[in-house]
């Protein structure tokens, strides 16, 4: 089993979001992300990073821009790829199923945000894929959403529907126990 970590859209301006008073879910996230790179690092394992990139103009997650800028707690280090989307999904149009193959990667560890969008999206299709899935429930943030029918939910309630269903295509543990998934099973 050769694992990987991968670090989705942490971002400037989801920083930003939280900054303005917007609320969210796991305000130590940050924490528990940087915690997970630094692990991950420490074990030589691959720390791969994907950056968002909106192609509406007018969205702050533009690269270039101090929106698309990464967060302090998930700066890449030389050397690590750095992967760049357009939609929800880190695997479409970039080249990154291709890489893990390459690299002979197993099992994937993701950490990031927004957990109930791009999240979610690349979590189910590394798992569909063939990817063995681990998520550190408290590595992962987002933010709330209104329902169609005009019911809002808050931030914790999208974080935990959200986890119950992921839980089908990954492990959700904490970071305090990811070590244990770190080796060879």
């Amino acid at each position: 089993m050769t694992a990987a970590l991968l670090v989705i859209d942490c971002q400037m301006e989801f920083a930003r979001r939280t900054l303005a008073g917007v609320p969210r879910s796991n305000l130590g996230a940050e924490a528990a992300i940087a915690a997970t790179i630094a692990l991950c690092r420490a074990k030589a394992l691959r720390v791969l990073h994907v950056h968002h990139d909106d192609p509406n103009p007018k969205s702050g997650f533009r690269l270039g821009t101090s929106g698309g800028e990464p967060m302090p707690c998930a700066l890449p280090s030389v050397g690590e790829p750095v992967f760049v989307k357009h939609g929800s999904s880190a695997f479409i149009g970039t080249g990154l199923e291709a890489y893990l193959r390459d690299m002979g990667v197993t099992r994937l560890v993701i950490v990031g945000a927004a957990v109930n969008y791009c999240v979610a999206s690349t979590l189910r299709m590394a798992a569909n894929l063939g990817f063995d899935v681990v998520l550190p429930q408290d590595a992962v943030f987002g933010f709330g959403v209104t329902g169609p029918d005009g019911v809002q939910h808050s931030p914790e309630t999208v974080l935990s529907v959200t986890l119950g269903t992921l839980a089908e295509f990954a492990a959700i543990v904490s970071s305090d126990t990811l070590h244990g998934f770190l080796v060879p099973h």
